[in-house]
């Protein structure tokens, strides 16, 4: 690889996301030794050329040598591309960099629902990315969607459960949204949206962990006690992480039994009707 000297990422230390790719950019060559730095250890010089705001939204990267800052998506395509002009050349091409920001933008912005970390009274700068309604929205949706899918498909491999369908799914999981809703009505919006973002990432983490079992089941015939035991774990490792996440967020520990009650529930209904 060829190394980008003398340009330091500045990433969120608390997002593990972050950590992986600066430090796989440093192990692979791209970048020296002192190519990334958290953060919360910037000094005084370098805060008078940051900004810090969007540094916060989109990584920074800092030439040392200049004193300048490029964000984001550029950053990445300066430090890949210095390894393969191609991939920068493609990423600069108008509609595909315009797609690249968005997706960008969509995984910074919800980082923190995505992987959550314990607030702290520290008085050290932390990278928090800025409420965004509109990519929360879009992450909830997105979140909908392939949970509702998956739940589908999977709900026709167990025996015993009636026939279902996408809408039935969708409904479920929106119902879950609005029934977890009705125990937050006292507390601000921004907190409720950014719970419900918590609750959507418990339920997309359930889907992908149904999913080897719908990828399996396309070569060989698992047996139904097999399907029934991986969705009760899969089940139980929800509960035990929207616990934790609940924790995290400082909210009433009653959510984690309100959230296995909506699902006693509608399993109750599925079976009656």
């Amino acid at each position: 690889m060829k190394t980008l000297e003398n340009q330091t990422l500045l990433y969120d230390e608390d997002c593990p996301l972050c950590q992986a790719y600066t430090t796989g950019f440093i192990k692979t060559g791209m970048l020296d030794k002192n190519g990334k730095k958290p953060f919360s250890n910037l000094t005084e010089e370098e805060h008078s050329f940051i900004d810090f705001k969007r540094a916060s939204n989109e990584i920074a990267l800092v030439d040392n040598k200049n004193k300048t800052v490029i964000y984001g998506i550029d950053s990445l395509l300066k430090v890949i591309g210095n390894s393969f002009p191609w991939i920068e050349k493609i990423g600069n091409i108008p509609p595909v960099k315009y797609l690249l920001k968005k997706l960008y933008s969509f995984i910074s912005y919800n980082r923190k629902v995505i992987i959550p970390n314990q607030n702290t009274n520290t008085t050290a700068l932390q990278c928090v990315p800025s409420f965004n309604y509109k990519y929360r929205i879009i992450y909830i949706l997105f979140t909908l969607v392939i949970t509702a899918l998956t739940l589908h498909n999977f709900s026709n491999l167990i025996t015993n459960l009636p026939q279902g369908n996408f809408g039935r799914e969708l409904a479920i999981a929106f119902g879950q949204i609005v029934f977890q809703a009705l125990f937050l009505l006292k507390i601000e919006k921004r907190n409720l949206v950014n719970y419900t973002g918590n609750l959507m990432t418990v339920s997309l983490a359930g889907a992908l962990l149904l999913t080897p079992i719908l990828l399996l089941n396309q070569f060989i015939n698992i047996p139904q006690i097999t399907i029934l035991i991986w969705f009760a774990l899969v089940v139980l490792f929800m509960f035990m992480e929207h616990s934790r996440r609940i924790k995290i967020l400082r909210l009433p520990t009653i959510l984690s039994y309100t959230w296995v009650i909506y699902r006693v529930i509608v399993l109750l209904v599925i079976l009656t009707f």
